[in-house]
């Protein structure tokens, strides 16, 4: 779209480009999610010399659903060849791994705000705020190609905040045009809640907790997703049609099926469908 200054293809990972770094620079817990516990700043022990992972076609078989779940929206790339200049953690002093592994969560971040931004931005109901939107969006971008010293030294969360507001804002212009009730839930607790078939157009689920929900066939048509936590989520044919600030990680982590409807700015999880 005109509006727009960011190639939304620019903000999924692309491991190609990438010097497997959140194999390295993120911790890892020993949970359902991950076999083993890793600190932040050790190699996973599954990445290989040539960046790639040793297991990638078999990760939930091994304990690592939590890698198949993950996308950095990009950042991965941006800081290997934008920040870095393509120069690579193992083959470079100490000190420069050190700042790559701090700056990656730091980018990661603000690629993550740029997805929402630029979602905004396609938003007809939003097009009142466009010209702030655009103006938050080229400054992120701009942050994103900062140096090392200068990314380590920036205040992400008053960013954040800055942009929450503008969100915030164009969801209720987003939501005002749903028909149906538009239910409040943003914050809630529905941790296993049965919602089968239920109506939520429109609902503000804004950081809602849905982790194990059954939203079998749920109707979520036009509802506000940032942040929701939707891991293990049963969305089986559930309708998710115009729903936004939907993220292909929360997507990733819920449950569905071929008869799951979705927004155009994500894809199918192939687990949905294959056998695992």
């Amino acid at each position: 779209m005109q509006d727009q200054t960011v190639d939304r293809a620019d903000l999924h990972g692309d491991c190609e480009r990438c010097f497997g770094l959140c194999c390295v620079a993120l911790p890892f817990a020993a949970s359902a999610d991950f076999a083993v516990d890793k600190a932040a700043g050790t190699p996973c022990r599954n990445l290989q010399d040539d960046h790639r992972c040793g297991i990638h076609a078999r990760l939930r078989h091994k304990g690592f659903t939590g890698c198949t779940v993950y996308d950095c929206f990009g950042a991965g790339q941006k800081v290997s060849q934008v920040t870095f200049a393509g120069k690579d953690w193992r083959t470079a002093s100490r000190e420069h791994a050190r700042r790559m592994f701090d700056v990656f969560p730091v980018v990661r971040q603000l690629h993550e705000l740029l997805w929402y931004l630029t979602e905004a931005l396609t938003l007809p109901a939003a097009r009142p705020l466009h010209a702030e939107l655009r103006g938050l969006l080229e400054t992120t971008e701009e942050f994103t190609r900062r140096t090392p010293e200068e990314l380590g030294a920036l205040d992400v969360a008053a960013h954040r905040q800055q942009v929450n507001v503008l969100l915030l804002k164009t969801s209720e212009l987003a939501r005002a045009g749903t028909r149906g009730r538009k239910k409040d839930r943003r914050g809630a607790d529905l941790m296993g809640a049965r919602l089968k078939g239920a109506d939520l157009r429109g609902a503000n689920l804004r950081g809602a907790y849905l982790i194990a929900a059954d939203l079998t066939g749920a109707d979520l048509r036009g509802a506000d997703l940032i942040g929701a936590d939707l891991r293990d989520t049963d969305l089986t044919d559930a309708d998710l049609t115009g729903a936004f600030f939907l993220t292909q990680p929360q997507l990733n982590a819920a449950r569905g099926s071929a008869g799951t409807r979705l927004p155009a700015s994500v894809s199918r999880p192939v687990h949905w469908t294959a056998e695992l």
